[in-house]
């Protein structure tokens, strides 16, 4: 029996975030009632035949391709990059890819383009629902990061809101730089220094970063009276994990011994306990420190993992 995967990407035309491609194995019988083009149903239908597909498909992959790596060459190259990461996780591994649009240059898995194969082929329609709703909720996730902008509500695309937005607040670590309306609005470290937000660029890259890390962003900049500030709550495997974040615009990147000192940990300890009592945490937790260095052409990052509240 031959095995064909439907691949499809969401995410090709926004000023921000990345673009994503899925690759979808569906069985030879399966029941995914108003299964359509993702641009066609409602987001809550969306949401509901994502569910279903997962259930039902046989295997499903999923290629994610950054803003910064978009502009390191351009959104056709990124969004193939995307479309072959997806074929190359599927478990089966397909005979035959069907494509939306156009046929991957590279035949990693032979495959062709199927022009609005997204309104006309299932495993395709499939494979859109998963790459939109995949997309969306990292854009939701990003909304967290980045609230001036209202990602949660434009995914990223160009509307006259967010186009205001970014006039207004200039770019942030996801948008395009190499895309032109946003080319003319990226901010420099001068002109960060010059607004005091080189500590907020600093976690917000922090936090860009553990999402494409794996990490779920649940929070940023809680205020723990009369403690201070959590720069970042996240959580992965099940392990709710505070985040310190030191941002520095010259190549001081140390330990964390050098970056906290007694005092400072003794009140990270004490906002954190605050909030786990206060949000009813039963799940482990772990302290982490990420150190940001802020360079030219992009941030490097020293993460340090399980700090130790009573060093």
């Amino acid at each position: 029996m031959v095995i064909i995967a439907g691949v499809d990407e969401a995410g090709r035309g926004p000023l921000a975030g990345p673009v994503v491609a899925a690759a979808v194995i569906l069985p030879n019988s399966y029941n995914l009632e108003g299964l359509d083009d993702s641009k066609k149903v409602t987001p809550k239908k969306r949401s509901q035949l994502f569910v279903e597909i997962q259930h039902q498909a046989t295997a499903i992959g999923v290629g994610v391709v950054a803003a910064a790596e978009i502009d390191k060459t351009n959104i056709l190259q990124a969004t193939q990059q995307a479309m072959k990461m997806a074929l190359g996780r599927l478990k089966p591994r397909p005979d035959q890819a069907v494509i939306d649009g156009y046929a991957l240059p590279t035949q990693i898995i032979p495959n062709k383009g199927v022009i609005k194969g997204d309104q006309t082929v299932d495993v395709i329609k499939a494979a859109s629902i998963i790459a939109k709703v995949t997309r969306d909720n990292m854009m939701e996730q990003y909304d967290i990061i980045f609230p001036v902008y209202g990602f949660k509500k434009h995914k990223g695309y160009g509307t006259r809101e967010h186009m205001d937005k970014l006039r207004l607040n200039k770019a942030c670590a996801i948008h395009r730089k190499s895309f032109k309306p946003v080319a003319a609005a990226m901010p420099t470290l001068s002109w960060l220094r010059k607004e005091g937000r080189i500590g907020q660029w600093g976690e917000q890259v922090a936090a860009v970063y553990l999402i494409e890390s794996g990490y779920e962003i649940l929070t940023m900049n809680l205020r723990c009276a009369p403690y201070g500030e959590i720069d970042i709550i996240a959580e992965k495997d099940g392990i709710i994990i505070f985040v310190e974040v030191k941002t520095y615009s010259k190549k001081q990147l140390g330990t964390p011994a050098q970056k906290i000192n007694q005092n400072k940990l003794k009140k990270l300890e004490a906002a954190i306990n605050k909030y786990t009592v206060d949000m009813q945490v039963e799940k482990d937790i772990s302290l982490d420190v990420i150190c940001v260095y802020l360079q030219p052409l992009a941030p490097k990052f020293k993460h340090f993992k399980g700090i130790r509240l009573d060093a």
